[in-house]
């Protein structure tokens, strides 16, 4: 079920662009200040990397289908929370249904704060760009949007918690804005879409960790 509706948006003045590189090593940022920071994918997914890039070595093709479906799926949701009529136009024919039957979840989501916006923080030493903050179910919330081939079990998805986590600590770093809860919404090529929430504090440990390790590893 589509839903149509116009979403609301929030001020918030304290978005800057970062400058961003991408390298062998991942992506890094740097931000206003100076400081250079790694992003959050680079770290959150760097125990995966070696394999990810053996995968789409041997499966070229679906490495690049895959690639596409994210880009566009977020390419439309975007325009859709920004209340765009032609948020469909220019997209692939088999994207708009990953996007219909994730509408109703999205009719969810309203008093947007950001989209695709630019966060750091020199406490985690991260930087990246948030999918969307915004009240889901009325509650202040990081939201996610992926697209996946199959089913996800929640324990196949740490690493979007740990995502989510980091952006919901700089979002809160840089607004004083705490955030009540991170959503993860996921569209199925099955014709299913799954959303999982969480408190972030009940990954707050989990990501400490993670960053220690990935910062042990690189030195």
């Amino acid at each position: 079920m589509i839903v149509n509706k116009t979403f609301q948006h929030v001020d918030c003045p304290l978005w800057e662009e970062l400058e961003s590189e991408t390298t062998s090593e991942g992506r890094y940022y740097k931000t206003p200040d100076g400081k250079t920071y790694p992003s959050v994918t680079t770290v959150t997914g760097w125990k995966m990397n070696q394999f990810f890039a053996e995968w789409r070595q041997k499966n070229p093709d679906e490495s690049r289908r895959v690639l596409r479906r994210g880009n566009q799926l977020h390419g439309i949701i975007e325009k859709y929370l920004n209340n765009e009529a032609s948020y469909l136009e220019g997209t692939d024919s088999d994207i708009p249904q990953l996007f219909h039957q994730m509408s109703e979840e999205l009719g969810r989501i309203d008093n947007i704060s950001g989209l695709e916006q630019p966060l750091w923080s020199h406490t985690l030493k991260l930087a990246g760009r948030v999918d969307c903050v915004a009240e889901f179910d009325g509650k202040m919330s990081v939201i996610d949007f992926k697209g996946s081939t199959k089913l996800k079990r929640k324990s196949d998805i740490k690493n979007y918690f740990l995502q989510a986590t980091a952006y919901a600590i700089m979002f809160q770093e840089r607004t004083k804005t705490p955030i009540e809860q991170i959503v993860i919404l996921i569209s199925c090529d099955t014709g299913d879409t799954q959303v999982f929430t969480a408190n972030p504090m009940d990954y707050v440990s989990d990501l400490k960790k993670c960053l220690e390790e990935y910062y042990k590893s690189i030195h």
